[in-house]
Order: structure tokens, then C-alpha cells, then sequence
């Protein structure tokens, strides 16, 4: 009995003979041309905004695929660097690198298309490098240094003091003791820490290496643990899978609320819960699977408790003492796990800790400068050796101090 799955008697046996017949000798469409832009004669200039109408050869082709055409003295990679940035706008509006264009399309590209190149030169900055070996380094990177300077960036001041400029001096690329990969602004980079964020950060020493370590952390087989001070107390441990995207409105911030962002996905242990005459805090341990820009600190601010010190994301700028209305005095320390730093980090005075607001109606405030976020340990399979790697980050001594301040402030209030 015939399957009820089969095609009909008549379509099976169609043949496409006819049609085999109606193109033989028939030329192939010729692929289209689509003419080069002379950024000086072809396009206006004005505040640092370049327009210019798409050609009728644009229609149908994605705009990074004609922008590249266009302009082939930029790469696609820095047309999509630039989209993405929100930096090319078409008839008005921010399109995504994908979106089709019909040609005669008004394009605007604001800032200069292929900036001048920088490259990276040493500078004999001190380095805390945790471990060590030809094949790669793990260094303690301190919360204010960059980690390399921004490639869109045509402002030599800031390819200086990071963390790639101390690499250059300490190891040394001209004797081939840094990758290549990631190019002459990035030599060894494999991945980032935020500007604010201190902690352990992997180098790679060849390029060899730098592939294995960027196919680990893709696949992730390399684990890597934070330790953060949040505003509010977290009730329980918790796992944020958010995806996360570019804010369309504020461009230097991350949102979850966009449909189209990338996965992330990060697990929330809660290691202490503070509650002082300075606000509630819950001290965590998050152990991030994805490595997305700024991923801790929007998905705490998802929650509704951002990191202490990132104002980007909501946190107070400063902290004021919260009064009880009753008189009494807050509760005391919870602790629920690890507590590395210990109830004896205070060691310093107040004022040496922290930044304390002198100006008008602000005295007894007191604030942070940084944020509270620390990558504090890593642990994979040694690329080359396959030896296993726990690598410890001490947590920096004016998170340790500010952390044993908080402790102290327990006082009732009046």
C-alpha cells in the first residue's frame, strides 16, 4: 500500500528537462557594480556628519555590504562597529548592519569613517601578575585602568595608561612575548574587564594560545566568579538569564529589554547581607556562563539592586544615613557563606577610605568612587598543558576597607 506521504503520479514524474532546455546558453546576471564614494568629493561634511544619497545599485543589498563596497577603505567589520554605535543613521532612523536598502536612501555616518590608527606603546607601569608562564599571563588588573585603548578612538591620550601599555613594557611584543590577534591595539587581549572593574584578567602570549583561550571562553570552559556589593538584600540565591543589548536611547549603557540582545546568563550566590545606618547591601558571588559588555551590572540592575558606586546603572553617587524612625539600632551582620575579608579590614579611618563630600549640604555623605564589582577568581584547563588553573584575585584593599566600614556602621539612630 502506497505511503500516504508520496507524492501524486503526476508531480513525481515531472521533469525539469524543459526547463534545463528554456536556460541552456542563457548568460548569468551580472553581478552588480556599485561605485566607489570619494569621501571629500562625493559626500558633505558638516559638524563632523557625512551625507551622502545611496546609489540605485544599493537596492537590495544589506547596508554594511554596500557601505563596505562604497567606501572599501573601511573594513565591514568597522562599518558594523559603527552601526552598531549608532553612528550611521539611514533617512533619518539607526538601522542594524542586516537592513536592506532600495538606493536613494539619504546616509548620514557621523565621525570619521576610518579614523587614523593608533598603536599601542609601552609604558613601565607597575603589573600584580597572579601566574605566569611563556604561554600566558593572569594579571590582577586595578579598578581605573582601561584595558586598552578604544579602537574608534582618534585621542592619543587615551592610548595611554592601560593595561596593554604596561604589557608592552613588562613582556614585551617586539620579541614576540604577546599575541597578535587582536590586532596593534589589543596585542594579548583575549578578554575585557570594564574601566571600573578590578580583578584577574588572562593575556596570551602567542597566537596559538590566544585562539585556544578565545575558543574556551566561546565554549565556556573557563569559569569565572565575581564578587560584587549590591544595593537591597537579596532575598536568595538567584539565576539571571537575560539577554542583553545596546540601549538605543542612552548608547553608553546595556538594557534586558530589548528582544534582539544576546543571551547571558548569570548565577547570583548571596554571601552576606548587611543592614546599617547606610542603606541595606547583600554582598555576592556571581558566576557568569556568557561574558557580555557590562553583564553583572545590568543584570543587578535588573533586579532592582545595583552594584554600589555604578551610577551608570542607578546606584547613589553618595550614600546618606538612613534614619529609623523608632530610634533603634539596625540589625546586625548576617552571614550567610564566604567572608574572605574579615571583620578586622578596618584599618583605616573613614576619610582615608572614602571619598567624603565637602561641599554644601553634603557633609556626612560619603561615597565610593568606584564600582564594587571584582573578578576575583578564574579556573580552566591550561590551554597548552592542560594543567587545571584556580586563580585567585585578593580583593583590592578599598573594597576590603569600605566593605569593613560598612560593618562598623551599625550605630541606632537618633
Amino acid at each position: 500500500m502506497p505511503s500516504k506521504n508520496m507524492l501524486p503520479k503526476g508531480p513525481r514524474r515531472q521533469s525539469v528537462r524543459a526547463e534545463y532546455r528554456a536556460t541552456r546558453g542563457v548568460e548569468a546576471k551580472p553581478e552588480v557594480v556599485v561605485p566607489v564614494l570619494d569621501l571629500e568629493e562625493d559626500t558633505e561634511l558638516e559638524d563632523g556628519v557625512r551625507t551622502f544619497v545611496a546609489d540605485a545599485s544599493a537596492a537590495g543589498m544589506r547596508l554594511d555590504a554596500y557601505l563596505a563596497q562604497a567606501i572599501p577603505e573601511i573594513s565591514r567589520a568597522r562599518v558594523q562597529m559603527l552601526i552598531e554605535a549608532g553612528q550611521v543613521r539611514v533617512d533619518g532612523a539607526t538601522p542594524k548592519a542586516k537592513h536592506k536598502l532600495r538606493g536613494g536612501e539619504a546616509i548620514e555616518i557621523e565621525g570619521e569613517p576610518n579614523p587614523p590608527p593608533l598603536h599601542a606603546t609601552p609604558e613601565d607601569i607597575p603589573l600584580d601578575i597572579l601566574y605566569e608562564d611563556k604561554y600566558l599571563a593572569v594579571v590582577n588588573k586595578p579598578a581605573g585602568m582601561m584595558v586598552h585603548a578604544g579602537a574608534g578612538s582618534t585621542d592619543d591620550a587615551r592610548n595611554k595608561g592601560t593595561l596593554v601599555n604596561a604589557l608592552l613594557h613588562h613582556m614585551g611584543k617586539q620579541s614576540g612575548q604577546l599575541s597578535g590577534v587582536g590586532g596593534d591595539l589589543r596585542p594579548g587581549i583575549v578578554h575585557r574587564l570594564d574601566k571600573q572593574t578590578s580583578g584577574a584578567i588572562v593575556v596570551a602570549k602567542d597566537d596559538v594560545t590566544h585562539r585556544k583561550l578565545g575558543e574556551m571562553f566561546s565554549t565556556r570552559r573557563i569559569a569565572k566568579t565575581y564578587i560584587a556589593l549590591v544595593h537591597g538584600i537579596l532575598a536568595k540565591d538567584v539565576t539571571v538569564n537575560l539577554p542583553i543589548a545596546r540601549d538605543l536611547v542612552r548608547r553608553t549603557r546595556m538594557t534586558t529589554r530589548r528582544a534582539d540582545g544576546r543571551s547571558a546568563v548569570s548565577h547570583i550566590h548571596v554571601v552576606e547581607r548587611l543592614a546599617t545606618r547606610f542603606g541595606a547591601f547583600t554582598l555576592v558571588e556571581v558566576r557568569i556562563e556568557t561574558g557580555r559588555t557590562h553583564q553583572i551590572r545590568v543584570h543587578m540592575q535588573s533586579l532592582g539592586h545595583p552594584v554600589v558606586g555604578d551610577t551608570l546603572y542607578g546606584a547613589p553617587r553618595l550614600l546618606a544615613p538612613v534614619a529609623r524612625k523608632d530610634g533603634k539600632a539596625h540589625p546586625t551582620v548576617e552571614t550567610v557563606g564566604l567572608d574572605s575579608t574579615g571583620a578586622d579590614a578596618h584599618t583605616k579611618t573613614t576619610t582615608e577610605i572614602l571619598h567624603v563630600a565637602q561641599n554644601d549640604g553634603l557633609q556626612g555623605l560619603v561615597g565610593l568612587d568606584r564600582n564594587f564589582l571584582h573578578a576575583a577568581h578564574l579556573e580552566f584547563a591550561h590551554p597548552q598543558t592542560g594543567k587545571a588553573l584556580a586563580i585567585e584575585a585578593p580583593l583590592p584593599a578599598e573594597l576590603g576597607e569600605f566593605l569593613g566600614w560598612l560593618r562598623t556602621e551599625r550605630a541606632p539612630v537618633g
